[in-house]
């Protein structure tokens, strides 16, 4: 079995996963990886890459604080797990819960519990399988859209920005 290992996001990083989630047909640019190395290098974020047998196989992003305003989390000061993704062809070798482990690890050093929004398309099934299965659950206010409460029977888009939030206590 090939060896999993943690290290940080580097620039060249960027168009690698690009190219890798655009063959998926993910709408990815590089400018979202830059964006998250901005943030890490302001001391907003630890971003991290798991390579499997040296390969860039997935990466994430632990906010200190809440990276944004618009999450129903905004404030507290728990810490937030963002762009969490395994890339397709290394699922099920234990990256994502190689990732994740390490995300709460240090998500706990900041506080005793973490969140996260999971997209509600197909396309994050096995995302929404992880979270579970480690114990988090929804936050209560319901779906949200474009950064707020998607209020009942209101039209929204079954896209990426149609999102259900979690937390997990970490102790």
């Amino acid at each position: 079995m090939a060896t999993i290992t943690i290290r940080p996001l580097t620039v060249e990083d960027a168009p690698y996963f690009a190219v890798e989630e655009g063959k998926q047909g993910w709408h990815t640019t590089p400018q979202k990886f830059l964006d998250r190395l901005r943030d890490a290098g302001e001391g907003k974020c630890v971003s991290l890459v798991a390579e499997l047998g040296g390969i860039p196989a997935g990466y994430v992003n632990v906010y200190h604080d809440s990276g944004f305003d618009w999450t129903p989390f905004a404030g507290c000061g728990y810490p937030e797990i963002v762009d969490f993704a395994v890339l397709e062809k290394f699922r099920g070798r234990g990256v994502g819960s190689a990732l994740m482990d390490e995300a709460e690890r240090i998500a706990g050093m900041y506080a005793d519990t973490v969140f996260l929004g999971v997209g509600l398309h197909a396309g994050y099934g096995s995302a929404q399988r992880m979270y579970v299965k480690r114990g988090y659950i929804p936050d209560g206010s319901g779906v949200w859209f474009r950064g707020k409460v998607c209020e009942p029977y209101t039209p929204c888009e079954n896209d990426d920005d149609l999102v259900l939030y979690l937390s997990k206590k970490l102790r």
